[in-house]
């Protein structure tokens, strides 16, 4: 009995990483979620019952280790070098023509090319095909030791497959840790509605969680992996660059997909055209191209030169960041009445755009970066991210900077400020402070909320101002002959913007939650609560211990939700837009969801609906409306000209439902 269940040990363990290679490297599961918590679960039972047997490779050992006192260092066998920049197409040109002139032939050279990840470069080393230890790149020569964390990233295996191909005895793997887009702003969000400040990008949230030194900490953070060379390898050759990176897969080691062989420097041109076309398309954040000659003896020809490979260049896109000055700082009031310190920059671009603030977060925030007005400083534009100061030059001081503090009134209004025990943020104590009302309108009248075209800034300032609105309430009951005497505001734009204000009048409950302005109430969260309770007078009456019992809602969220709809101001501002004529259109409740629980896809054309609609009409019952078909879809749901989507279900063998099926199961 205790041999066979030894003997079942070692096969779930073998089990499971060859389903997280199906899944994290090959994005082509075998089995379902379930499925696999199940064989986890086996095996964690077992482990109970035999702790003797535990292996450090086992799936289940990736959390629950205890946190350190500090980070060791590690030195790199094979130094982890820097690349050589390139931000012109002539400067990739020119690396090719310096290659050519060390090697005294103008012979065509192979090159590989793949996305230059902005993330964090790792170093993982295994022995016998079991990951031993992993670190930073530190220097290049000696680097932090993060093993503890790294185990906890899914896609890094915790030993090597040796189905296909025995792996080597020792094996020196680089690459890059990162977090998806999707991923960050996610992680972001609940960072938020925790009320916890937000990073700045997906490299700082990557750094940062594998900095932590709890590594359960590190285990919730959504990090993945991405591997793109070797190190020191003991019974292994390889001849090629390309031979590495479509080798390492093999072993469970994932590689970026879109790599790319490329057979003289102008195709690698056209990669770097392509990939920088493609770079606000993809999950993830990449801030250039990397390209490497393809031979490993042409590589060892070349050589270094100083901390660089002189076979390696890469081609960077334009700067996410630069250097400029803080003119001044100022500070913001927010529709919650936090209010944020705001640095005044001297423009400058970055990544294509101009910048002239940057948000500084909280006093903290300033404090820890130790920011003064006169600095000059590195401020970071990523993506669609806000503006942020990331570091203070501080060799560039000239002892004229002044510190920022706080006020103690708040900058609009002149009521007191305070700052809560255990919250970051100060707050101004006047509920019916003009800057609070301001930005809660809004917020309301915003695109993902009430979206009142045409109701811009300085249009509500004008009207707050003058006295004409108190609150977004008041937004219902405006007149024509209200706007027609304020600023630009002519005959044609009074009437647009009425007509905004109706078209309004008939928002789904979720958005019109999101809209009312609930603190730590996002977008996600909106629909969450109009998914499970159905109504609004139904949310409005429930209990704490009702909300606490939804999955994602802690006692924070819970007390903020029933904080605000018990104040009498609140309740009397909804009535107002009610009264009015809004009418909200609400779903069924959580217990009346006959989709819950169900994934569709869908592909072709619909005859009764468009494809917005079809999938806002499965969300309403509870199901969810996915892009790609996998073996999680419940569903394929054919419209005319169906695309490729049908020949995959049907290798699935995933149920296809016509129009017609598709509306009747709706009707259910």
């Amino acid at each position: 009995m205790v041999q066979s269940e030894r003997e079942r040990m070692e096969e779930l363990r073998r089990k499971l990483h060859y389903h997280n290679y199906r899944y994290y490297v090959l994005d082509d599961p075998e089995i379902s979620d379930a499925e696999y918590d199940r064989l986890l679960r086996e095996l964690e039972e077992l482990e109970a019952r035999h702790p003797e047997w535990i292996t450090p490779d086992s799936p289940t050992q990736r959390v629950g280790a205890e946190p350190a006192d500090k980070f060791n260092t590690v030195p790199h066998s094979l130094p982890m070098l820097s690349l050589e920049n390139g931000f012109t197409l002539e400067e990739v040109k020119e690396f090719d023509r310096r290659l050519k002139r060390f090697l005294k032939d103008e012979g065509e050279i192979e090159y590989t090319a793949e996305p230059k990840m902005d993330g964090l470069a790792i170093e993982l080393v295994y022995e016998r095909g079991v990951l031993i230890q992993a670190s930073t790149r530190g220097d290049g020569l000696v680097g932090e030791e993060i093993t503890r964390n790294v185990r906890t990233i899914r896609s890094v295996p915790l030993r090597l497959l040796d189905t296909n191909l025995p792996p080597p005895d020792r094996l020196e793997v680089r690459g890059e840790a990162y977090i998806k887009i999707k991923d960050f702003k996610e992680f972001n969000r609940k960072r938020e509605e925790a009320g916890e400040s937000p990073f700045a990008n997906p490299r700082n949230a990557a750094a940062g969680s594998l900095r932590q030194l709890d590594p359960n900490i590190t285990a919730q953070r959504p990090l993945h992996f991405f591997a793109y060379g070797i190190g020191r390898v003991e019974g292994r050759e390889f001849s090629t660059q390309w031979e590495v990176l479509t080798t390492l897969p093999q072993w469970g080691l994932p590689v970026n997909p879109l790599i790319r062989r490329c057979s003289g420097i102008e195709a690698c041109l056209k990669y770097c055209q392509e990939m920088e076309a493609l770079r606000h398309s993809l999950p993830y954040e990449i801030d250039g191209v990397v390209i490497k000659v393809n031979d490993l003896t042409l590589q060892e020809r070349l050589g270094i030169k100083s901390r660089s490979p002189r076979w390696a260049l890469a081609f960077k896109f334009q700067p996410n960041q630069e250097t400029t000055q803080v003119l001044n700082i100022e500070v913001q009031v927010g529709r919650t009445g936090v209010l944020t310190p705001v640095a005044h920059l001297k423009p400058v671009l970055v990544g294509g755009v101009e910048v002239s603030r940057a948000t500084l977060h909280n006093q903290d925030e300033l404090e820890r970066k130790d920011i003064r007005i006169g600095d000059t400083v590195i401020v970071q534009r990523a993506g669609e991210v806000i503006p942020e100061v990331v570091k203070v030059v501080t060799s560039l001081r000239t002892g004229k900077e002044r510190k920022f503090s706080m006020p103690d009134k708040c900058p609009v209004c002149a009521s007191p400020v305070v700052r809560l025990p255990g919250e970051a943020a100060h707050r101004c104590t006047n509920p019916n402070c003009p800057a609070q009302i301001k930005e809660a309108i809004r917020h309301f009248a915003s695109k993902g909320a009430m979206d009142i075209e045409g109701l811009g800034e300085k249009l509500i300032d004008q009207l707050v101002d003058k006295g004409l609105i108190r609150d977004y309430g008041d937004l219902y009951y405006l007149k024509r002959e209200d706007l027609i005497p304020l600023e630009r505001m002519a005959e044609k734009s009074a009437d647009n913007l009425i007509q905004a204000i109706e078209r309004s009048k008939k928002p789904p409950l979720n958005r019109f939650l999101y809209a009312l302005g609930i603190r730590h109430v996002g977008e996600h969260l909106a629909a969450l609560l109009a998914q499970h309770f159905g109504s609004l007078k139904v949310l409005m009456e429930v209990s704490e211990g009702e909300l606490l019992a939804i999955r994602e809602i802690g006692p924070q969220v819970a007390r903020s939700i029933r904080t605000f709809f018990d104040n009498p101001r609140n309740r009397e501002v909804i009535e107002k837009i009610l009264s009015a004529g809004v009418k909200l259109q609400e779903g069924k409740a959580a217990g009346k969801r006959p989709l819950a629980g169900k994934t569709f896809v869908l592909t072709g054309r619909l005859s009764a609906m468009s494809r917005d609609q079809a999938k806002k009409k499965i969300e309403e019952l509870g199901g969810k409306a996915a892009a790609q078909v996998s073996s999680k879809v419940d569903y394929l749901v054919v419209g005319e000209e169906p695309g490729s989507k049908l020949d995959r279900a049907r290798e699935l063998n995933i149920p296809i439902l016509d129009e017609k099926e598709f509306l009747e199961l709706l009707r259910q």
